[in-house]
């Protein structure tokens, strides 16, 4: 300071204006940075951990979440708002409405959804119809609606009335002969071809994440994994609109899969209104798992068997408080889907059946056979659908979406509409099957002969045989048209075609065992419970329980397979039946492979998941899977105060890891905390704009007290508040299989390994789904993402 104004004076004196102006401006800095260090007001360092900064704590795309900090900063804001409720009544007020905030979310989500999927079911009603003709009172009726109000409907044809008309009435004024029913067929065509063609062309015009089931991406998602856009609202408009028209085009798909995507999406949406739920992952993963069970319960219009599901399936995190949440809103998008009243027959269920026979002990044979062949087909289904989506990746035919899509939908409509069976849709060709005949029942499957006045067992008439051949080939043809259909650019799922399977084959088994009662009643096996004329057999249960074979084989699901079931078609009475079956499937199944189409997928396409089911039998040890490995070079590390910022931008530019370890030397290795890479590059970019004097020179200090510097340096860059003091570590000889424990039931992304307190290396999640794929003899690198 005594030789500040000699200085000065000198400097005047020996150079012009500019030079003055820039020399003075240092000179203030030096006596601002000597004020600081006599006890004067320093210079304000950002930092942090006192100014939060906008973009620290965020994720970006294709990246894992870390869930320990996430559920720190929650537990963080609900002490702040409980410490402040007793403050005033206004902290009070709002610290009510932060606790109702969760449960007004559910219900805004469970009535969204609900209306939703109330007008997907009409929709696609109608345009499914309209492949066949049109109603001439309004076109805008399916063909139901339009026969409702008519008094000229007969009992054998009650589905014809002259307000409706096919396109063979309307273009050549009749219904009979052979061309009739060629135009009919290529009408069938025509909008079978435009409606798909519409649908892939949306999808990949506007929102390619539409696409496919979403139920593997769900999964992923819930597990942490960011995939941006993918709950968006421009993927939940496409994904509505695309889910009619691929319905509606005959595709051998289904929309119950799609609706759980459609519901995440909604609450996704929903989420972004509540601060609570918008700057937290953690939590609004819980919301998307609630939002999971929405939507199995407006598929299904099973609300227990759709917080089944999320639990059962699709959660990774499930607290007890998701639980409550989950069953409140899939009751009000049950509620709501009632109200609307999509299905025209007041009732919720979608195959409601009411079987007039119990069944007998003997039986629980047959539905383990039926069990037997759900676990067959899953494992087949699962195989063969996997390498065809390997060859639509590595192949030109990945290249052409929309003509693969009107390929496999001139195909289906080609071979499906001969045969009625294959021609009506899903959820109408299973509920046929799921039927149980009565005396005036006009249904082809009830062409049995000498049917008297009774109920009982009958034999087969040349109906029942035409049916029975109908069926047989609508089976063969639904086991390998959905291995081509599921995974293609349009929305579909894989319940409905699977259950279509099973109860194709469950009534054909189910007819069988009854013209086997009717023939062979004397037989050991029918004795004492099955008399002459008695109805023994009811071929609609087979084919109930077949269709849970069959999806619980593809899935994988066992209770909430079950009560979805019995939810679906009220038929509570059966529950054993479909326990043994959907248990013998699993048991069968996993016996060619333990992973459902859902897991399969999600390996397919490279997604970081730790899947819980699975377990980790190899006895490795933490050092074999670490990051450096020996002939690696070393491990890229921050220091505590001894790095610069243009040192530590260097060292971020020339790598494209996710986050550095934080040490106190380079020499002693001892390890300070963990630092993500987006939170350092956004901290140091802000301060190079609020903080004066941050230049490439200045000093990162990632502890509580900045070191002592010389009177010329510039001021040191604070960033103690974007550091985790508290990094999850493992020793290096800790066991593989518990360190994969603590990755799965803690949500980490990475884990520190240490010997006698000192660094040796990082383990990501990815380097833990990497080994044990090269334990499992696949290829390591499918893991593409972080």
């Amino acid at each position: 300071m005594n030789n500040f104004l000699p200085t000065l004076f000198n400097t005047i004196s020996g150079e012009n204006v500019l030079k003055y102006l820039e020399r003075l401006q240092e000179l203030l800095q030096q006596i601002s940075r000597a004020a600081g260090m006599n006890g004067s007001a320093p210079t304000r360092l950002v930092d942090p951990l006192e100014d939060p900064l906008p973009g620290v704590g965020t994720y970006e795309d294709f990246n894992t979440i870390d869930w320990v900090r996430e559920k720190s900063k929650d537990r963080d804001r609900h002490r702040e708002i409980a410490n402040k409720s007793r403050q005033s009544t206004w902290a009070l007020l709002r610290s009510i409405s932060d606790a109702f905030s969760g449960w007004l979310l559910m219900l805004l989500v469970g009535l969204k959804t609900g209306a939703i999927a109330g007008g997907i079911d009409i929709a696609a009603h109608w345009l499914t119809d309209m492949k066949e003709g049109v109603c001439l009172i309004g076109f805008w009726f399916n063909h139901e609606h339009c026969c409702w109000t008519s008094n000229e409907t007969t009992f054998q044809e009650r589905d014809r009335c002259p307000q409706w008309q096919s396109w063979a009435e309307l273009i050549t004024g009749t219904s009979e002969g052979a061309f009739a029913y060629i135009v009919n067929y290529l009408m069938y065509l025509f909008w079978a071809l435009l409606f798909a063609f519409l649908a892939v062309s949306l999808v990949r015009a506007f929102a390619p994440y539409a696409c496919g089931s979403g139920i593997p991406e769900i999964k992923t998602i819930l597990s942490g994994f960011i995939i941006r856009g993918y709950l968006g609202k421009w993927t939940l408009i496409i994904k509505t609109i695309t889910l009619v028209l691929a319905v509606s085009s005959g595709l051998s798909l289904g929309k119950e899969g799609p609706l759980v995507h459609v519901a995440c999406c909604c609450a996704n949406i929903l989420c972004h209104r509540f601060a609570k739920y918008r700057k937290n992952e953690a939590k609004r993963r819980e919301v998307l798992s609630a939002a999971a069970a929405v939507g199995v319960s407006v598929a299904f219009g099973a609300p227990i068997g759709g917080v089944l599901f999320s639990l059962e399936e699709v959660s990774y995190y499930f607290p007890l408080k998701t639980l409550w949440r989950s069953f409140f809103a899939a009751l009000v998008a049950a509620f709501t889907l009632r109200s609307i009243n999509p299905f025209g027959n007041s009732r919720l269920v979608l195959f409601y059946v009411e079987f007039h026979a119990p069944w007998h002990l003997v039986e629980l044979g047959p539905f383990i056979l039926l069990g037997i062949f759900g676990g067959l087909w899953g494992a087949m289904f699962i195989k063969a659908n996997i390498y065809w989506c390997k060859i639509r990746k590595s192949t030109c035919l990945g290249r052409y979406p929309v003509t693969e899509v009107l390929v496999v939908t001139a195909l289906t409509g080609l071979l499906a509409y001969p045969n009625s069976y294959t021609r009506m849709s899903g959820p109408e060709l299973i509920s046929e099957l799921f039927n149980d005949c009565s005396l005036l029942d006009s249904s082809q499957l009830c062409g049995y002969t000498g049917v008297g006045n009774t109920l009982g067992d009958r034999p087969a008439g040349p109906g029942l045989y035409t049916a029975l051949w109908q069926l047989a080939l609508a089976l063969v043809f639904k086991m390998l048209i959905t291995v081509i259909t599921f995974g293609m650019k349009v929305p579909s799922g894989l319940f409905i075609p699977s259950m279509a399977v099973g109860a194709i084959a469950g009534r054909l088994l189910g007819v069988g065992m009854e013209q086997l009662a009717y023939y062979h009643h004397d037989w050991v096996i029918f004795k004492g419970w099955c008399s002459p004329g008695a109805d023994c057999i009811t071929p609609g249960l087979y084919a109930m329980v077949g269709a849970a074979a069959c999806l619980g084989g593809v899935t994988r699901m066992t209770v909430s397979l079950v009560v979805i079931m019995f939810e679906l078609t009220g038929g509570l009475e059966y529950i054993v039946p479909l326990m043994a079956a959907t248990m013998t499937s699993k048991w069968v199944a996993d016996a060619f492979g333990r992973e459902g189409i859902y897991e399969a997928h999600i390996r397919l396409n490279g997604y970081p998941f730790l899947e819980p089911k699975e377990e980790f039998e190899h006895n490795s040890l933490a050092v074999d899977v670490m990051r450096p490995r020996r002939a690696d070079p070393s491990l890229a590390v921050l220091t505590q105060d001894g790095m610069t910022v243009g040192e530590v931008e260097a060292l971020v530019e020339s790598t494209d890891y996710s986050g550095f370890p934080v040490v106190v030397s380079a020499e002693s290795q001892r390890l300070v905390g963990f630092v993500l890479r987006r939170d350092l590059l956004i901290s140091i970019d802000n301060a190079r704009k609020r903080q004066e004097g941050v230049v490439s020179a200045s000093q990162v200090v990632f502890t509580d007290h900045a070191p002592s510097l010389p009177a010329d340096a510039p001021p040191p860059l604070r960033l103690r508040g974007i550091v985790d003091l508290s990094p999850f570590t493992v020793t290096d000889h800790t066991p593989m299989d518990i360190t994969v424990d603590i990755f799965r039931k803690l949500g980490l992304r990475q884990c520190l390994v240490t010997h006698n307190g000192r660094l040796l290396g990082i383990i990501t999640k990815k380097d833990i789904l990497k080994h044990m794929a090269q334990i499992a003899n696949r290829d390591p690198d499918s893991i593409l993402f972080n």
